[in-house]
């Protein structure tokens, strides 16, 4: 049985190249460094944390389906 690309991982490489540093991004995001290292290796991560990291990047979190 093959297990699916996990996307979050993509999000996470695209996150990482966006920043200058986990620590200004978790500050300007209002999250803690950890959880941006979380984001950047597509661990467990809500929604709502994504939207916080884009909004710091001056993204927009869009989901195609």
């Amino acid at each position: 049985m093959s297990r699916r690309p996990n996307p979050a991982k993509g999000i996470g490489k695209d996150i990482r190249d966006a920043r200058k540093s986990q620590h200004r991004l978790a500050s300007e995001a209002g999250i803690s460094r950890p959880t941006i290292a979380r984001v950047e290796t597509g661990s467990n991560i809500s929604t709502g944390t994504l939207e916080k990291v884009a909004k710091a990047l001056g993204k927009r979190l869009r989901i195609d389906a």
